[in-house]
């Protein structure tokens, strides 16, 4: 498998957080209907090998016309490792303005780069008054700290077209929002390159780029072999899927810029000094960038079965107080994705110890002995070291990490590929077992840096209306939801959904209609609208009124969201008559028929004849409640 250059384009993502209603148990999204239209729901952030902060973006494409980043080439190969000279010219301004950070560990071409444009501003007086006011608006813009500073450049950087235009590739409103603080930089950065002579210094030392990404092939290549022969499966093929390593010396060794942009997951690195003699050789944090590509790999995994793992959600209540971002306390693919991908490091790490050769010739039956005694050595101590890295996970909030890791045993003697096989592992888990141990954890106070984390945020408005809905809270979710649309402010279709889930739970069912007619009526989100149309043929489903029920699925099948589990909940409507749990009722309600001591509704069937689905998990004592559609990737993803 070869690595191979990229670069060019963007994609508008839904920004819907996850959608899983079950008793007692609801994840809704934190995407914004109105913002569906003109916003591209995106974060960054740098993370560092050493332990600084980190963040990356993901985005979940809901528009019919793909766009990629900039720096992405979208007719390109799948993976590939690349230099990008909008990264370049980002990174030498800010190199200018007195980004310091790890020149000792750096290569020494930054070292050169930095030489060479103090020539030219010792030369140059228009050099230096350009240089003065580009560090004046780099001062004013710091963050809490160098690794978000930066974060937020090199999101930008992503999005640029080459120089000279250095303009992004599009609007505002579908940058990353971390990007859209430093904006205004553009104009002066332009001025910055031109007057500065930057591409003269790009093309000077592109013999060292070069050279850089050529020596780094061989171990980024081996990498990804060596993960796809533990997956047994060949690199991702999805269409208009892209993993991309950015090399980019200027920048600090000891920081890494992840991001997930839809179906692009991008890396960006600096190789750091192998030794401190000076030498060329070099290193980057390859555990850290297999993290990603394992990312890659398995999310199309994992949600691609989203809409089958209903009856796992109790898992998300068990890592309520663990020391987890929000994304994993309230999305189930994510929380899944993420401990499978912890399962496999533990089962593939370095443990330290080195795995003994059995003997090339057997002279005697000491030989043999002596050979199992050292492999049985090799057994226990690595397979401590192990359990440990499996139990720190545990203990940090990724509960189903041993789940997975046991299971990995079983794949490792097989011939299927993990592709073949995550459908096992997923439909087959004893959940209620898994609850059970998982109740039992002590999680640590404080959790570790992930390779994967999100942008901090402070909920309010609707967004803490979801996470009441979540929790279950009805009456704070409906009291924050009906205070927007009383006010007549912020996003009115978001409220209505917000309203509707609330009114189905609650068995309202006429005054959930109305609210998902008014979503419809308001919301241009594709996502949200088709689940709009799929509660209400759940609704009439529930009402028996199947023509209806029809009606409504098929509308869901016309709107353009391309999520699979939208398209999978729409399909199975149409097959079959949505199914309440069995034995269960709806709740009385003012708009709700009463059941009757036959368990029959007034005028109607009973509930739980023609109705019947017991994988749902409600109990009698609890409210009935239609499942909503399971969480979407997340949409602020930082990936260390």
């Amino acid at each position: 498998m070869q690595l191979s250059p990229m670069s060019s384009k963007i994609r508008p993502v839904c920004l819907l957080l996850f959608l899983a209603l079950t008793i007692g148990t609801v994840l809704v999204p934190a995407r914004s209907c109105a913002q569906a239209t003109d916003q591209q729901s995106s974060s960054s952030s740098s993370s560092s090998s050493s332990g600084q902060n980190s963040s990356s973006q993901r985005n979940t494409p809901t528009s019919e016309m793909p766009i990629t980043p900039a720096a992405v080439d979208a007719s390109g190969p799948p993976v590939s490792m690349e230099t990008n000279e909008s990264l370049f010219d980002i990174a030498v301004a800010l190199n200018a303005c007195g980004y310091n950070r790890d020149l000792d560990k750096s290569l020494p071409v930054r070292a050169e780069v930095r030489h060479d444009l103090n020539q030219i501003m010792a030369e140059s007086a228009p050099a230096r008054a350009v240089r003065d006011t580009l560090c004046a608006y780099v001062r004013s813009h710091q963050l809490n700290g160098p690794d978000d500073d930066l974060a937020q450049y090199v999101s930008l950087a992503l999005y640029l077209t080459p120089p000279p235009a250095l303009t992004t590739n599009v609007m505002e409103a579908d940058m990353p929002p971390d990007s859209t603080q430093v904006l205004d930089i553009l104009p002066i950065l332009r001025h910055f390159v031109e007057t500065a002579q930057i591409h003269f210094l790009w093309l000077k030392h592109r013999t060292e780029y070069d050279a850089m990404t050529a020596t780094l092939h061989d171990p980024l290549t081996k990498m990804i072999l060596e993960t796809n022969v533990y997956l047994k499966q060949s690199t991702s093929t999805y269409t208009n899927r892209h993993f991309l390593v950015l090399v980019e010396p200027m920048l600090a060794p000891g920081q890494i810029n992840a991001r997930i942009y839809g179906p692009n997951y991008i890396v960006v690195v600096s190789p750091r000094r192998a030794d401190s003699t000076g030498s060329a050789a070099m290193t980057v944090p390859m555990l850290k960038i297999r993290h990603m590509y394992l990312h890659y790999e398995i999310e199309p995994l994992t949600y691609a079965r989203a809409s089958s793992m209903d009856r796992m959600l109790p898992l998300l209540k068990t890592v309520q107080d663990a020391p987890l971002d929000f994304t994993y306390k309230s999305d189930l693919p994510s929380l899944l994705t993420e401990c499978l991908i912890r399962a496999i490091e533990a089962r593939t790490m370095d443990t330290g110890f080195k795995r003994p050769e059995p003997p090339a010739v057997v002279k005697q039956r000491a030989d043999i002995l002596q050979y199992n005694q050292q492999l049985a050595d090799y057994q226990r101590n690595s397979g401590a070291v192990r359990r440990k890295r499996v139990t720190d996970d545990m203990r940090q909030g990724y509960v189903l990490t041993q789940y997975f890791y046991d299971q990995l045993k079983v794949f490792e003697k097989g011939s299927t590929s993990l592709n073949q096989t995550i459908g096992e592992m997923i439909y087959g888990m004893d959940v209620s077992s898994e609850v059970h141990d998982a109740e039992k954890i002590d999680f640590y106070p404080q959790g570790s840096n992930d390779v994967v984390q999100h942008l901090p945020r402070k909920l309010h408005g609707l967004d803490l209306a979801e996470l009441d809905l979540m929790k279950g809270d009805l009456e704070a979710a409906q009291n924050l939801a009906q205070s927007v649309l009383d006010s007549h402010t912020g996003d009115t279709a978001r409220a209505n959904f917000i309203l509707a889930r609330v009114e189905s739970m609650q068995g309202r069912m006429q005054q959930a209609e109305q609210s998902f007619r008014q979503t419809i009526a308001l919301c241009k989100d594709p996502r949200t609208l088709a689940w709009s149309h799929i509660y209400l043929g759940r609704i009439y489903d529930i009402q028996q009124n199947r023509t209806q029920a029809l009606a409504e699925y098929h509308a869901a099948m016309v709107v353009r969201d391309s999520s699979p589990d939208t398209r999978d909940a729409a399909e199975n409507g149409i097959k079959a008559p949505f199914r309440l749990p069995k034995g269960v009722q709806l709740p009385p309600a003012s708009d709700a028929p009463q059941a009757t001591d036959t368990g029959k509704s007034s005028g109607s069937q009973p509930v739980d004849s023609k109705y019947d689905n017991s994988g749902d998990g409600a109990t009698p004592d609890q409210p009935a409640s239609m499942p909503l559609p399971p969480p979407l990737p997340p949409a602020r993803r930082n990936a260390k």
